[in-house]
C-alpha cells in the first residue's frame, strides 16, 4: 500500500516519540553515559566527622560537583556552609533534597542505624549510594540494602578508606599473588584512645556511644575492619568467638570500648583487636604464611621472609617501596565517581556482598558476647 507523505511523516514522528520514551533514563544512568557532564553528588548527614575529609576530596574531584547537603542541625549547617561553594543547596529533609535536586549519587555520613532507611529512598529514585563503614547495625539490614540496590541497579559502596591507601592495596596484591603461600594467620589491630579522648564532635559522639544508633562500641567501630580484611584475604570463617570490656568505667558508657574477635578457619586463625583504649592510634594488618609475613600500616608495608631473622631489617622486615595509587583509587570519592561514570562494579572490600558478610561476623561476635560461646557461622 502506498502511503502519502503526510501519513509517512506522522508515522516517523510517532516512532521518534516512542524512541524518546524508551530512552528516558534516570539521572544516575545519565551520569554514567555522559562523560562531559559532571556527576552530581549530595551529602546526607553531617554528624559523622569523616564527612569533613570527604568534602575536601569532593572539592578536588574534577568529574564531580557537590550540589546539595541534607542536615537538620543548625551548627553543622553553618560549619558546612563555610567549607562549600555558595551554589550548594541545603535541606533539613533529605527526601525533599533527593526529589528537588535529583543527584546522581549520595554520600551518607549518618548514624549506622539510618543507613537502610536512606538507601531505601535512594533506590526508589535510582540514585547511587556510598556509606561510611560499617554497612549497617546488623546483617539483616545490610542484606536488605544489598537487595534493594541490586533491584534498583544502583552502585552501593561501603567506604573503608584504608583499603585504598598504597600500603594496604599492595599487601592484598602480594597475598593474592601467593608471596606468603597459604594464609595461616591474620592479626588486625585497629582503634585509638577513644572518641572522647581524640576529640570527636559532640554530634558524632552522641551516636558512637549509643548501642542502638551505632550497634555497639569499639566492636562495631573497629571490629568491622578486621572482619573486612579476613573476608577479603581469607574468605568466610566457620565460627566466631568474641570478648569485650568496658575499661573506661568512670565514663559509664553504654557500649564496649575494647573487643577481641577470633575467627576460626579449618586452616587458619584471624585475631581482631578493636579498641578505644589504645595508648595511641593503631591501624595495621599483619598476614602470615609458610613463606613469610607482610605488615601494612597506614603508610608503610614490610615483608619478612622465612629465612629473615630480623637482624638486618628489624622485626617488621624489609620496607617495600610503594607507588602512588592512580587517581581513580587515590581516595574514596575518586573511586566512587569512577565506578559510576564508567559503569564499573564496586570491588571488594568495598562491595555490598562482602560487607553483608562483615555484618554476619559482627552479629556472631555480639551473640558470642551474650552467650559466652563461639558461634557457628552459617
Amino acid at each position: 500500500m502506498r502511503l502519502s507523505p503526510f501519513v509517512r511523516a506522522i508515522l516517523v514522528l510517532t516512532a521518534c516519540l516512542g524512541c524518546l520514551t524508551v530512552l528516558e533514563i534516570s539521572p544516575a544512568s545519565l551520569a554514567a553515559k555522559s562523560p562531559e557532564r559532571k556527576t552530581k553528588l549530595a551529602i546526607v548527614g553531617l554528624d559523622h566527622d569523616h564527612v569533613w575529609e570527604l568534602l575536601g576530596y569532593i572539592a578536588k574531584e574534577p568529574d564531580a560537583e557537590l550540589v546539595a547537603i541534607a542536615e537538620s542541625q543548625p551548627a553543622l549547617v553553618k560549619q558546612a556552609k563555610s567549607k562549600v561553594p555558595d551554589s550548594v543547596k541545603f535541606y533539613a529533609d533529605y527526601v525533599a533534597m533527593l526529589d528537588e535536586v535529583k543527584p546522581d549519587a549520595v554520600i551518607v555520613t549518618t548514624a549506622n542505624d539510618k543507613h537502610l532507611e536512606i538507601l531505601r529512598e535512594c533506590a526508589k529514585r535510582h540514585i547511587h549510594y556510598s556509606v561510611e563503614k560499617p554497612m549497617a547495625t546488623n546483617a539483616a539490614d545490610a542484606l536488605q540494602m544489598e537487595q534493594l540496590a541490586n533491584q534498583a541497579g544502583i552502585k552501593l559502596m561501603v567506604n573503608y578508606w584504608n583499603a585504598w591507601v598504597a600500603s594496604t592495596h599492595e599487601l592484598s596484591h602480594r597475598v593474592k599473588d601467593g608471596q606468603l603461600g597459604a594464609v595461616q594467620k591474620i592479626i588486625v589491630q585497629y582503634g585509638h584512645g577513644g572518641p572522647k579522648e581524640i576529640g570527636v564532635s559532640s554530634y558524632f559522639a552522641d551516636w558512637l556511644y549509643d548501642p542502638v544508633k551505632n550497634g555497639g562500641g569499639a566492636i562495631m567501630d573497629f571490629g568491622c575492619y578486621g572482619a573486612e580484611w579476613a573476608l577479603w584475604l581469607k574468605g568466610r570463617p566457620v565460627r566466631v568467638f568474641a570478648t569485650a570490656k568496658k575499661l573506661k568505667v568512670a565514663q559509664q558508657n553504654k557500649v564496649d570500648d575494647d573487643a577481641t574477635i577470633v575467627l576460626d578457619y579449618p586452616d587458619a586463625t584471624v585475631i581482631i583487636e578493636a579498641s578505644w583504649d589504645w595508648p595511641y592510634s593503631m591501624g595495621q594488618v599483619q598476614v602470615f604464611g609458610p613463606k613469610g609475613s607482610l605488615l601494612a600500616t597506614r603508610s608503610e608495608l614490610f615483608y619478612r621472609s622465612t629465612d629473615n631473622r630480623g637482624a638486618k631489617t628489624g622485626l617488621e622486615g624489609e620496607r617495600i617501596s610503594l607507588n602512588a595509587p592512580p587517581q581513580e583509587t587515590s581516595n574514596p570519592i575518586a573511586y566512587f565517581v569512577d565506578r559510576i561514570r564508567n559503569d564499573k562494579p564496586i570491588e571488594d572490600p568495598l562491595s555490598a556482598n562482602l560487607n553483608v558478610q562483615v555484618m554476619d561476623i559482627l552479629d556472631a561476635a555480639r551473640e558470642s558476647l551474650r552467650t559466652g560461646r563461639a558461634q557457628e557461622l552459617r
